[in-house]
C-alpha cells in the first residue's frame, strides 16, 4: 500500500482498474491490495509478538484496518502512507485518544528516513520487496521484528536453504543480515481487489551484530557464483573474463599497496547493505537457474590464460578450501564467508 512509485494509468482503464473499500477507489496497478479477512489481521498482530511498550512502524496503512490493531497492541504506530487520499482517510477514523498515539507520515517509504521503531509490520507493493527489505536492514538502530505480507515466491525465496530450488542470491543476501522465518500462506482471496498471486507473511529478525565481512567484497563474491549457481566454482573461476576481471583487482590492490578491511571499519551501514539490492530480483526470478546443469555448462574461456600464475593462484584457493567441484546453490553462510576469507588472504578481492 505505501512506497514505490505510483504510476500512471491509462485514461481508458482508470474506470475499471479500482475496487472500491469504504468508498475511496482502490488500484490494483499502484499495488493497492487491502486485506478483507478480520481473523489474518488478528493472525498477524498475535505473530508479530507486539508489546505494550513497542513503537510500531505500519509500511501501507491503507484505510486503518491493521492500524486499529496495532494501536491497540502497542504503545504507538507510525504509518508511511503514499497515497493522500489514504492519509486523509487515517486523520478522519483516528481522532480524539488516537490521535497522539498515531504519526502518518506521507511520502514514499523507499525515500523516507525513517525514526526509530521497535516493530515492522507491512502489506507492501510487490514491486518494492527487495529495496524495502534492505532498507529496513540498513536501519539503525536495529529494530526487534519484521513482519511483512510478500508475494509467496518471493517470501519463499528469502527462507530457501541450500539446495532447495529457490535458493538465490536474494537468500544468501537476507539470511546474511538477518534470521527469516516464514509464518503463513495468504490466498489471494484474502484481499480486495484480490492480487493475480498467493502470498505470505514472513518473519525478518535483524542478527545483532552483523557479521565481520566487508560488503561491497561479499556481494561481489556472491553475484560472481550465483551468475550460474547450478555450475561448478571450478567451472564458473576458470572463466577468462572473471580471471581477467580478478587480476585486476589484484594488481591494482598491490600496486595502491592496501591492506585488507573489514566491515568493522566502514560506519554508514545503510551505504554498505544498499550494494546487496538487486531491483529487479522482485521482477525477475532468476528463472534461468532452473535449467538442467548440462544446459548451463559452457566452455571455460580460459584459451588465452594457459600457463597463467594467476589462473593457478585462483585455482589453488578453490582446491585448498574443497569448492573446486562445489556449487552455489548448495553452499552454507558459513561456506561462503570461508571462501571470501581465503580469497582475501591470498590479496584477491571482488570489489
Amino acid at each position: 500500500m505505501a512506497g514505490g512509485k505510483m504510476r500512471k494509468e491509462k485514461p481508458s482503464r482508470a474506470a475499471t482498474n479500482y475496487h472500491l473499500q469504504g468508498g475511496i477507489p482502490f488500484h490494483k496497478s499502484k499495488g493497492q491490495h487491502i486485506l478483507k479477512n478480520p481473523l489474518l489481521v488478528d493472525t498477524i498482530v498475535q505473530k508479530a509478538g507486539i508489546k505494550s511498550t513497542d513503537i510500531i512502524l505500519e509500511i501501507g496503512p491503507g484505510t486503518g484496518n491493521l492500524t486499529k490493531k496495532l494501536l491497540d497492541a502497542g504503545k504507538s504506530v507510525i504509518a508511511v502512507e503514499l497515497d493522500p487520499r489514504m492519509v486523509l482517510e487515517l486523520q478522519r477514523r483516528f481522532q480524539g485518544p488516537y490521535s497522539n498515539r498515531l504519526k502518518v507520515i506521507q511520502g514514499d517509504v523507499l525515500k523516507c528516513d525513517l525514526p526509530y521503531f521497535d516493530i515492522c509490520v507491512a502489506n507492501i507493493p510487490y514491486q518494492i520487496s527487495s529495496p524495502l527489505t534492505f532498507k529496513l536492514l540498513s536501519h539503525r538502530p536495529a529494530f526487534r521484528c519484521a513482519v511483512i505480507m510478500f508475494q509467496r515466491e518471493f517470501a519463499m525465496r528469502l527462507v530457501a536453504q541450500p539446495g532447495d530450488n529457490l535458493y538465490c542470491r536474494l537468500s544468501v543476501n537476507t539470511q546474511l543480515l538477518a534470521r527469516v522465518s516464514h509464518l503463513l500462506k495468504v490466498g489471494k482471496n484474502n484481499f480486495r481487489p484480490p492480487p493475480k498471486v498467493d502470498s505470505s507473511v514472513v518473519r525478518i529478525e535483524p542478527r545483532k551484530p552483523l557479521p565481520p565481512v566487508n560488503f561491497k567484497e561479499w556481494d561481489g563474491l556472491i553475484r560472481l557464483c550465483f551468475n550460474r549457481k547450478n555450475k561448478t566454482l571450478g567451472s564458473i573461476f576458470r572463466q577468462k573474463s572473471v580471471l581477467s576481471l580478478l587480476e585486476k583487482n589484484y594488481k591494482t590492490l598491490q600496486a595502491l599497496q592496501l591492506s585488507q578491511k573489514g566491515s568493522s571499519e566502514d560506519t554508514d551501514i545503510a551505504k554498505d547493505v544498499s550494494v546487496l539490492v538487486d531491483a529487479n530480483e522482485d521482477m525477475n526470478m532468476e528463472m534461468e537457474d532452473g535449467k538442467e546443469d548440462e544446459d548451463l555448462e559452457m566452455e571455460d574461456g580460459d584459451a588465452g590464460m594457459e600457463g597463467s600464475d594467476f589462473k593457478d593462484k585462483v585455482l589453488g584457493i578453490l582446491k585448498q578450501g574443497g569448492f573446486e567441484e562445489k556449487r552455489s546453490s548448495k553452499l552454507t553462510q558459513v561456506d561462503f564467508l570461508y571462501l571470501l576469507s581465503l580469497f582475501n588472504k591470498a590479496g584477491i578481492h571482488f570489489s
